[in-house]
């Protein structure tokens, strides 16, 4: 493994949500900071719509850990269940002891109660679901239960909903058009700016490292500039690229990560198209990259 070889204590790319390698580029922070001030501000209903691997868990971890010290929170990361079980798994998340068989009333009526002693307390109660796109439309409807809990003053419960880009044709629905309108926040998740792609490098490098003395710059400033293309700036393909890179240049003996490297890495991932050898888009994600990061050099030439 390339961690002596580059003076890391743990592997600097990993795909896995770790709050410690969280990274505030201004989409992600812009998105945290609008929940934050909704929820602070009593807002029941919120959403977040992500594009695939733009880091909607790692912001919804990091979001709970905010609010980790001044309010009740509960995480369900796996929603793709019936009413019933839903209703059971938030209970749980709450750290109320279900006795099965049960029914769905007498679930309701253990999850009120127990939003109404955090709120005597002066509680608030903050419940995130990640992957939200994969809750049927039957169990939507539960949710929207939950959410009417409310004494005159406050909403007893505050629900995030996170997920893919089919969340928000599953919401428009006219079945669960109710639900919708409680909706108050929504806010999208994208890719980052080509222009933060090195920033992002360098921060994860740093949280990675063993000591002071761990170099930061690994990846030439060509290599950035092919992983901002190739990648588009989707957080979890610029780590997977990182890590085959790293792996590439220790293999080769070399504390430096070159253009050279990145393009061998691209024609070993799955889902991105080798560099091409003429100007013009080439990828999607591309045009999308393009538009973010302002003129810039053509595809042809920044690849080639």
């Amino acid at each position: 493994m390339y961690l002596g070889h580059f003076a890391l204590r743990e592997a600097p790319f990993s795909i896995t949500p770790d709050t410690d390698f969280y990274f505030a580029h201004d989409g992600a922070q812009a998105t945290l900071n609008t929940l934050l001030v909704a929820l602070r501000s009593g807002e029941g209903f919120l959403k977040v719509v992500g594009e695939l691997g733009c880091g909607k868990t790692v912001l919804c971890r990091q979001l709970l850990k905010t609010l980790h010290s001044e309010c009740v929170t509960a995480y369900i990361p796996n929603p793709d269940m019936g009413p019933d079980d839903l209703l059971c798994a938030l209970a749980a998340e709450l750290g109320l002891d279900i006795q099965l068989p049960t029914n769905r009333h007498t679930v309701m009526t253990l999850i009120g109660n127990c939003l109404l002693n955090h709120a005597a307390a002066g509680r608030r109660v903050v419940v995130c679901i990640d992957e939200a796109q994969a809750i049927p439309v039957r169990s939507l409807e539960s949710l929207r239960l939950v959410s009417n809990l409310e004494t005159e003053k406050r909403k007893l419960i505050q629900l995030v909903l996170l997920g893919q880009p089919d969340l928000d044709t599953k919401l428009a629905r006219p079945e669960i058009r109710q639900l919708l309108q409680r909706i108050t926040f929504s806010e999208y998740l994208g890719p980052m700016a080509g222009a933060s792609v090195g920033d992002y490098l360098r921060h994860r490098l740093a949280r990675a490292a063993a000591t002071e003395h761990t170099d930061l710059e690994v990846f030439t400033p060509e290599a950035i500039e092919r992983l901002a293309v190739a990648t588009a700036g989707v957080p979890r393909l610029i780590n997977i690229l990182a890590h085959k890179c790293l792996i590439l240049a220790y293999g080769q003996g070399v504390h430096r990560v070159s253009a050279t490297h990145v393009k061998l890495a691209v024609r070993d991932t799955p889902g991105l198209r080798p560099f091409p050898t003429s100007g013009g888009p080439w990828w999607n994600p591309w045009n999308w990259w393009k538009r973010r990061s302002g003129p810039t050099r053509t595809a042809g030439e920044v690849l080639e």
